[in-house]
């Protein structure tokens, strides 16, 4: 079953919902190295940005790490039967490794907890059904966005009838408040994703993603290595769903190094804050992106070799999740 939404935080907070009305459980473990779930109380209180939320309902959620079976099972053991869901992305920056994805569903099935996937990101990228049809492992429940409307705003909760019919009438358990929203009938987004899924099935979206980014990669990549920024500034994640990482003379992670890579490729014309291709994107575009990129990490290898100071022309970005300023 799916329910439509307007965003990711709307959808997100109903699988919790449904997930603790389904278990009669009240906490939830997070991925803790996966950045953003809801702007909802239950996630945004384990962030720096926490003011304002009562302490009663961020110790609700606790964390465990990607790629770490022991850290989740460290978990189930400490809150025994209390666990109501396991949230996370099917993959981020870092692949899952091998079995890894399985066994997490193993484990929340013998722990009568239900598995979430936040496919915000991989949906529509990584394959047709998402970072879990790409890896071959189906959660309990889904939330999708982002892609789904190419832009309009629209979201899906999708996963096990048994599970979703609790936000219906059709069942004899208590009923679940599932989404109600001030601009739920309009339906500008709801055609959009219905537009957006007859593309994906009769046109190569996904394939093209794959490919543009591939070139993408290749063509920063040389780049990288001609002028000798290794280990400074790279790429990361699927070729579908580039980043990049910036970092300082001694190599450590760099705001300043980001702000300078930024403010050299918006004076080219480019506006990169990631490098995520789209179907839109002609092979001229991504030849212009690596000659733009190519060109301010020029300065980015200057301002290494001479100090950042005489080439960064305004104060640096910040980290959006901090407690003040």
């Amino acid at each position: 079953m799916v329910k439509f939404g307007k965003n990711g935080s709307d959808v997100a907070s109903a699988a919790l919902r449904l997930s603790r009305a389904y278990t009669g459980r009240d906490r939830v473990a997070i991925c803790g190295d996966h950045p953003f779930f809801s702007v909802d109380d239950w996630f945004i209180g384990t962030t720096p940005m926490n003011a304002g939320i009562p302490a009663c309902i961020t110790e609700l959620t606790v964390k465990f790490k990607y790629n770490d079976l022991a850290s989740l099972q460290e978990l189930f053991d400490r809150y025994p039967r209390e666990i109501a869901c396991v949230f996370m992305e099917p993959e981020k920056e870092t692949p899952p490794r091998q079995g890894f994805l399985d066994e997490v569903k193993e484990l929340c099935a013998q722990n009568g907890a239900i598995l979430v996937f936040d496919e915000m990101i991989c949906g529509f990228r990584w394959h047709l059904s998402g970072g879990q049809g790409f890896h071959g492992v189906i959660p309990d429940l889904s939330v999708f966005g982002k892609a789904l409307g190419n832009g309009f705003s629209v979201s899906a909760l999708a996963g096990r009838r048994e599970i979703m019919r609790l936000g219906g009438y059709e069942h004899d358990r208590d009923r679940v408040f599932l989404l109600s929203l001030t601009h739920g009938a309009e339906l500008a987004g709801l055609a959009a994703a219905a537009e957006v899924m007859r593309i994906y099935q009769r046109e190569p979206v996904i394939e093209t993603l794959w490919r543009q980014g591939a070139r993408l990669a290749a063509g920063v990549e040389a780049k990288v290595r001609d002028l000798g920024l290794e280990g400074h500034f790279g790429l990361l994640g699927r070729p579908c769903c580039l980043v990049y990482f910036t970092r300082d003379e001694q190599k450590n992670p760099s705001q300043p190094f980001r702000t300078l890579f930024l403010q050299e490729t918006i004076k080219r014309g480019v506006l990169a804050p990631s490098l995520i291709v789209t179907y839109s994107h002609s092979d001229a575009d991504i030849d212009r992106t690596v000659e733009v990129i190519g060109a301010a990490l020029v300065v980015y290898r200057r301002a290494l070799d001479q100090g950042i100071d005489r080439y960064l022309e305004s104060r640096p970005v910040r980290p959006v999740f901090r407690k003040r300023g």
